[in-house]
């Protein structure tokens, strides 16, 4: 989707900046909501779950074929990645764990992680006994390739790329790395549902993907997740893990005893992560939206971008792949976190939604050295698994300050959050604020 007029004729020539005692720039009335996926429920949301609910079958499970809402999700979403298989599951968390019983990972296991991402990635990780290393992420703000393999042990199992705020991972080489070193790749997909890394979709690139559904992403169910994979020996250990009755349902819809016997071999113990036939009603209505939410939010990053780079001494984010980033955020650094911090205060000043991204004082979770129960390994164990383990032990250690790196790019950092709902009017005064700061800024 295109904006229309060129916001740099709307400008006014140099004024007073707004936090020097000036009028603001933005005036313009910005959304109640930044969400994405949550602002576009309707009556296409709602009529869909009151047929659920009206139905009284909000199990997914012993419906006739095509009438399951959860099996309609995974249907479209698999066409739209190009995967063979998709698994609705109950959050994204679920399908980390999910995920990673399904290439294999285990007790004892290294897996490697960035040091930002959501504190989940890291907990899914522990949840199967397995140890997460943290790893830098570079000015991408995504796990850094170089860090990545510095960081293989022979003990290393797996590799998380998180696309952390819709943009991608450098894939070919975090893929090139894995497969020279022996080592599976699942992709963190939770922000970033609908992105792309080279014409491929995220979430199809690697060993196997997972998504999340819950409230605040570009897509949701509320709450929700789905782990998808080309690979069918990774899809049956994630589907039996999801469900512990996963394959005696299967085993109803075998059609002979072959099949039967199948299912009655693989089959182990697993967890409950179902999706809901209400989930899956909402889920499969919002992915029907989703490329026209990310048509808006890639053309206004392209028009914030133009206007960022205007500003003095600022670097931009390196995004891996410009088309395939799905404009949910942008991010640009400065030279030091003292600056950074000024001139997010003068663009907000001007009315413009924006903030810097690390703090020692904010305990944001999405920031290693705020994971708190990880630093300091605690466990819910009376025998202190899985750090404990007589078998395996951890050999990884935790300190807050072991990737200045990343905390380097996250302390010089300021992100703009986007959404579909910003007005065009909102969009060309914000590029016109930030033009003002940029003229006026020294």
């Amino acid at each position: 989707m295109k904006l229309e007029k060129p916001a740099g004729d709307l400008c006014e020539e140099k004024e007073t900046l707004a936090i020097r005692g000036g009028p603001k720039a933005v005036t313009a009335s910005g959304p109640q909501n930044w969400g994405h996926g949550p602002n576009e429920i309707g009556e296409e949301e709602i009529q869909a779950v009151t047929e659920v609910l009206r139905s009284k079958k909000l199990f997914r499970y012993g419906k006739a074929e095509g009438e399951s809402t959860v099996s309609k999700f995974e249907k479209l979403f698999a066409e739209k990645l190009g995967v063979e298989n998709v698994i609705a599951v109950n959050s994204g968390t679920s399908a980390l764990i999910a995920g990673l019983i399904g290439l294999g990972v285990s007790q004892g296991d290294e897996v490697l992680l960035p040091a930002y991402t959501y504190i989940a990635t890291a907990a899914a990780v522990l949840a199967i006994g397995a140890f997460p290393v943290i790893v830098e992420v570079d000015d991408s703000l995504t796990i850094d390739p170089v860090d990545l393999e510095k960081k293989i042990t022979p003990r290393t199992k797996a590799v998380i790329p998180v696309h952390m705020r819709g943009t991608p991972c450098d894939m070919a080489r975090i893929v090139e790395i894995a497969s020279r070193r022996g080592i599976v790749v699942l992709e963190d997909c939770a922000q970033a549902n609908g992105g792309e890394f080279r014409g491929e979709p995220l979430g199809s690139i690697g060993d196997a993907g997972i998504f999340s559904l819950q409230q605040f992403k570009i897509i949701t169910a509320g709450e929700g997740g789905a782990v998808v994979t080309n690979k069918k020996e990774v899809f049956e250990r994630a589907a039996i893990y999801h469900d512990s009755a996963y394959a005696f349902w299967m085993e109803g819809q075998a059609g002979d005893a072959e099949a039967v016997q199948d299912w009655r071999r693989i089959c182990f113990c697993g967890e409950n992560y179902r999706q809901s036939e209400v989930h899956g009603a909402i889920a499969f209505e919002q992915l029907k939206k989703r490329d026209r939410i990310l048509d808006r939010t890639r053309a206004i990053k392209r028009k914030l971008w133009d206007a960022c780079e205007t500003i003095p001494g600022v670097k931009m984010e390196r995004v891996n792949d410009r088309d395939g980033d799905c404009g949910i955020s942008l991010v640009f650094f400065m030279e030091n976190s003292d600056k950074a911090g000024e001139i997010s205060d003068a663009l907000r000043a001007e009315g413009i939604s924006c903030g810097t991204m690390f703090s020692k004082q904010i305990p944001d979770r999405h920031v290693f050295y705020h994971w708190d129960y990880i630093m300091e390994k605690r466990t819910p164990h009376r025998n202190g698994f899985p750090w404990a383990s007589t078998e395996r032990p951890c050999e990884v250690s935790y300190t807050k300050e072991m990737c200045p790196q990343t905390q380097g790019w996250l302390s010089r950092a300021v992100v703009f959050p986007i959404t579909q709902m910003l007005s065009d009017e909102y969009v060309d005064q914000v590029v016109c604020a930030i033009r003002k700061v940029a003229q006026s800024w020294n």
